[in-house]
């Protein structure tokens, strides 16, 4: 087919009071080879004002063809069927209007696992692997007397920190509760997936309504809601649009779920932990909520890749766990 048969129609961009961008329009109908559909992705992404369009129009026309990055160089002129091209266009509109290619493709990628994301569940991001490291760096040098230590996530999504703990740690055993019916469902099925399911329940619980009395763990962990209402509409479109606001909002001050942490001390194990994670600039007042409910408690922080204190994390009791 003549390159003139398969020319690009531009891109047309029309307002969106949703994200302030605009609605990419595009013709991709005509497109043959991959290098074609990578290219013309591309200035869709482009015009839409994205800062990364020709990785991201590389990421997604692979996915949605199941391609490796290196095929896309290898098999650059390989043609793409109408149904593949097809897809393409969607994906690509819906990137355009701010929509994160991972809720797009329905799956995020975590700690080197893919992970299915819903409408319920908060898209996890790699600053969430700081937890789980610190989480597994604590377990290698701790005692735990040979029996399974035992995990309780809060707010636990998609799973995401919970099932990976477990695959990383295989004589760990967990609980995940959260709010949401839907992620619950989600986190079983990437349970499921992940080989995990043996170990690890899901429940439908809020923990504001607090835990059975004889409910103990060893971690409790959790990336709770710790956004500040007032700061909710300033978010991303790809955070504020798409992420469940449940997942996102910890009240005025972003801190509701920390002092509700607080009343969960007495049900950590000796030589227990509470782990969680905390927003950029927040470590100091989450330890100064933490520490004033367990003020003897050993206190330790990890911090991300950008130098943010990432982690806080308290050991109210010091004796080894299984004693």
């Amino acid at each position: 087919m003549p390159r003139s048969e398969r020319d690009f129609v531009a891109a047309r961009l029309k307002p969106n009071a949703d994200t302030g961008q605009g609605d990419a329009r595009s013709d991709f109908a005509g497109f043959a080879t991959i290098a074609e559909a990578v290219r013309e992705a591309t200035e869709v992404l482009r015009t839409a004002g994205l800062d990364e369009p020709l990785l991201e129009a590389r990421w997604l026309v692979a996915s949605v063809a199941g391609l490796s990055s290196l095929d896309l160089l290898t098999k650059a002129t390989a043609s793409l069927g109408a149904a593949r091209v097809e897809r393409i266009e969607e994906c690509v509109r819906r990137r355009a209007a701010r929509e994160p290619l991972s809720r797009i493709l329905g799956i995020r990628e975590f700690y080197g696992r893919d992970f299915e994301l819903s409408g319920g569940t908060l898209d996890p991001r790699p600053d969430t692997e700081v937890l789980v490291e610190f989480v597994l760096r604590t377990l290698a040098q701790e005692t735990t007397s040979g029996r399974r230590v035992n995990i309780l996530d809060i707010g636990t999504g998609t799973g995401a920190i919970l099932i990976t703990l477990l695959a990383e740690y295989p004589r760990a055993e967990g609980l995940g509760i959260d709010v949401s019916g839907d992620a619950v469902a989600t986190a079983l099925k990437n349970a499921q997936v992940h080989d995990v399911a043996g170990r690890a329940q899901f429940q439908t619980r809020d923990i504001r309504e607090g835990l059975g009395p004889e409910e103990c763990f060893d971690f409790i962990v959790s990336n709770p809601p710790y956004i500040a209402r007032g700061d909710i509409a300033g978010l991303e479109p790809e955070v504020r649009c798409h992420d469940p606001v449940a997942a996102l909002e910890g009240g005025v001050d972003g801190l509701d779920f920390y002092r509700i942490f607080v009343g969960l001390v007495g049900r950590i194990r000796p030589q227990g932990w509470l782990v969680v994670e905390v927003g950029a600039g927040q470590a100091e007042d989450v330890i100064g909520v933490l520490l004033a409910a367990a003020p003897n408690a050993k206190l330790q922080t990890a911090n991300d890749l950008s130098g943010h204190t990432r982690v806080v994390a308290i050991q109210p009791q010091s004796t080894f766990m299984g004693e």
